[in-house]
């Protein structure tokens, strides 16, 4: 009963992504969904250096679209560092990491020299992706992150991470993905 409560909660609460498809067992919480392959909502974002970023700049790349409360607190230094770890797995499979927070530019490019992060880090300041994303509370973004494939449609969402861990599912997930 409770996964269907959370299934409903995410569907209505995720106006960007479609009909849902399938999920983890019934019997379990579950940590992911695929979704019926719907397009991802395009948007506009200065990156770290103050560069204006798309989200169609990675047409024809898988993309992994994460979106986390705040540079350099734990949770959200564990998850960049993952991604980190595992970013020539993720390239070897044509996947980028693209990251989107509150954050200023200024602090995405600190935050990027203090851990060598090889990826791209978006600021929204006023929220507006991360709302289009589902990814926001009055507070801070959500920790969830979006599997994007090559045409531009969402084909895997994580409404819950566990930040250490993360990459490697994301990896394994992009295996099962990139085989159909």
């Amino acid at each position: 009963m409770f996964c269907c409560a959370l299934a409903v909660k995410v569907f209505f609460a995720a106006p960007v992504v479609g009909p849902l498809v399938a999920m983890c067992s019934a019997w379990d919480r579950p940590s992911c969904y695929t979704y019926n392959m719907e397009q991802a909502a395009d948007f506009t974002l200065k990156d770290q250096h103050g560069n204006t970023r798309s989200l169609h700049e990675w047409r024809g790349k898988w993309v992994v679209l994460y979106f986390y409360p705040k540079d350099e607190t734990t949770g959200c230094t564990q998850e960049a560092c993952s991604f980190r770890d595992a970013n020539e797995a993720l390239l070897a499979r044509d996947a980028i990491v693209v990251g989107v927070s509150k954050d200023s530019p200024e602090s995405h490019a600190k935050f990027i020299r203090h851990y060598q992060l090889p990826f791209t880090l978006l600021s929204d300041p006023d929220g507006e992706v991360m709302k289009q994303y589902s990814s926001w509370t009055p507070i801070f973004a959500k920790r969830q992150t979006f599997i994007i494939n090559p045409e531009g449609n969402i084909a895997k969402v994580y409404p819950k991470v566990t930040p250490a861990q993360h990459a490697t599912e994301i990896l394994n997930d992009l295996a099962v993905l990139q085989s159909h």
